[in-house]
């Protein structure tokens, strides 16, 4: 007996933040925290993070997925001058540095990897170094007690067009028509092969009018 298939539904799981004891996996995107000056936070949402060129892990980058250790950064500062940011981190091809792995603890880049994790296990606090800047966006703010600088920081970012539900690669564009979904090109839009209805194959469900 011949199968006849039309029309589709697409279900996928909601994001969730990966816990600072889990290891993060290669190529995933992971919610992360990143503590600063208030007077460093603007340039830093409009022109992006600049490497440090040093620290435990060596240059890069410097977050974690443990909210309580962006807060204690940066040191020497009042609490009210400290911001952190909510970041949403490519981290590319991870190297778990551990008792093991020491010798890798700075050269990491080096041996072919783009971000640095080192367990809470090791140190007390997890901690990630991310070798370029562009795997980091922010997408918010995630503390700051000078409320005035907060809203300040949280409008930039939405102009920025990089706020929480916004795409990572920058400006939102115009809806598509047909799935809705924000888009800098426009979608082709082609006709159902059954029932001949103009979809988008960005659409998560259609059902064929037709039987």
């Amino acid at each position: 007996m011949p199968i006849t298939f039309s029309g589709w539904e697409a279900c996928c799981e909601n994001f969730k933040q990966l816990e600072p004891g889990q290891a993060p996996k290669k190529s995933h995107s992971y919610t992360m925290f990143h503590g600063t000056h208030k007077s460093n936070a603007q340039t830093i949402i409009t022109t992006g993070f600049k490497p440090s060129a040093g620290g435990t892990l060596g240059a890069g980058v410097y977050c974690s997925r443990d909210i309580n250790k962006a807060k204690a950064y940066p040191a020497l500062c009042s609490p009210n001058d400290r911001v952190v940011f909510k970041l949403r981190v490519r981290v590319g091809k991870v190297k778990r540095i551990d008792n093991q792995c020491m010798h890798l603890l700075t050269t990491w880049h080096q041996n072919g990897y783009d971000t640095a994790w080192l367990p809470a296990s090791v140190t007390g606090f997890e901690e990630d170094c991310v070798w370029d800047p562009k795997r980091l966006t922010v997408v918010g703010i995630a503390h700051c007690e000078d409320a005035g600088v907060k809203n300040s920081l949280e409008s930039l970012i939405k102009q920025q067009g990089r706020g929480q539900g916004k795409e990572e690669s920058g400006h939102a564009g115009k809806p598509c028509k047909s799935c809705g979904m924000q888009t800098q090109e426009p979608h082709t839009v082609v006709k159902c092969w059954v029932c001949k209805t103009a979809i988008c194959p960005f659409m998560n469900k259609h059902v064929c009018s037709k039987k």
